[in-house]
């Protein structure tokens, strides 16, 4: 009597698993007195590549995520935050000088 087995190990599954994708989707809600503590919606395993086709991408725009992006952003709230403060000093000192040229 033969039989056919076909050994599958751990990495055969996850490869298959992040080349297809997995989708579990159901709700799993954790109440105390009617009070909402946590909710699982929906969870999604993918490849990067495979999510990429699907049009999901959002750790590429996020900010916390990317260094890069990070610093460019904290520079430039910098460099705005730079002018107002100059603006400010300089309507501080202008209203200085008026005010000194007014009482003399």
């Amino acid at each position: 009597m033969a039989h056919a087995i076909q050994a599958t190990n751990l990495a055969d599954i996850l490869e298959s698993i992040l080349d297809k994708g997995i989708v579990i989707a159901g709700d799993i809600k954790i109440q105390i007195a009617d009070i909402d503590l946590l909710t699982i919606i929906r969870l999604l395993i993918a490849s990067v590549d495979k999510a990429l086709e699907m049009g999901i991408n959002w750790w590429q725009q996020d900010s916390y995520l990317t260094a890069n992006r990070k610093e460019t952003i904290v520079e430039k709230e910098n460099a705005v935050l730079k002018r107002k403060i100059n603006r400010l000093e300089n309507a501080n000192a202008s209203r200085r000088r008026q005010e000194k040229i007014t009482t003399q």
